[in-house]
């Protein structure tokens, strides 16, 4: 499922960058009166800035839908278990050498 998503998140954010890119900004419209008219012929006049401007919000939209999903998934797959948790009280050192000659075997 994460995989998918992933794969669905890098597809809209590729088309929302396409779709970005294809878009004109407010200062082209000036020029296309002076001589360059057939600049808006293939969505109409007025079309091109609303469907560009709609398919770019839709995909705005899904692309934060899906950051925000992915960024859901991804949040729960932490490591749970804590370092601290396979601490062990050390064990008392026990003295190499005994304390008097009593101990040792064959000691007098």
């Amino acid at each position: 499922m994460y995989e998918i998503l992933l794969i669905a998140y890098l597809i809209v954010a590729l088309i929302l960058i396409g779709f970005i890119m294809i878009q004109q900004g407010k200062g082209a419209d000036m020029g296309a009166s002076f001589g360059a008219g057939a600049s808006n012929t293939v969505f109409g006049s007025s079309g091109s800035g609303n469907f560009l401007t709609r398919t770019t919000a839709i995909l705005a939209v899904v692309f934060f839908v899906l950051s925000l999903v992915l960024g859901n998934l991804s949040s729960g797959n932490g490591d749970t278990k804590s370092n601290f948790d396979e601490i062990e009280v050390p064990v008392e050192e026990v003295p190499a050498v005994p304390a008097n000659d009593s101990d040792v075997p064959g000691g007098n």
